[in-house]
């Protein structure tokens, strides 16, 4: 048993990418915010219409970059971000949180990690998956 959880802890490490430097350095390069703005007020979180089905709350995976807790690029939330600019809207510091979301996903995409299969989605998922989350992934895919 205890080998088994050191297996899946071992292949979820695989999957977090190698990075040159800090995560905050990453994303520095990628998109110009300073993440160290936030106060963790939450609003991002209370606006977010995809908030349900997260893993963490915008706020948190803010948290999780100023801490360097590199894992945050396993966190489903970064794929689920609608890009709706909602966060962004009602950040009273004016923090884009929507471009921190895609610089991450950026920093995955960019190690070649990509668990995402449109191909193996049902019929029965592909009504039901909101149209936006269709065309975040089409925009993840093609640049």
């Amino acid at each position: 048993m205890a080998t088994e959880s050191r297996r899946s802890e071992e292949a979820a490490q695989e999957k977090v990418p190698r990075l040159s430097g800090t995560l905050i350095d990453e994303l520095q390069d990628l998109c110009d915010e300073n993440v160290f703005g936030c106060y963790q007020c939450g609003t991002c979180a209370a606006g977010c219409p995809f908030i349900d089905e997260m893993d963490l709350t915008p706020d948190e995976v803010l948290r999780h970059v100023i801490m360097d807790r590199k894992e945050v690029l396993r966190s489903k939330t970064i794929w689920l971000c609608a890009s709706c600019f909602t966060c962004a809207e009602r950040c009273p510091r004016d923090l884009n949180i929507t471009k921190i979301m895609e610089a991450l996903r950026q920093i995955v995409l960019r190690s070649n990690i990509d668990e995402t299969d449109m191909t193996g989605l049902t019929e029965e998922e592909k009504r039901s998956i909101p149209q936006l989350a269709f065309v975040c992934l089409f925009r993840k895919n093609v640049g």
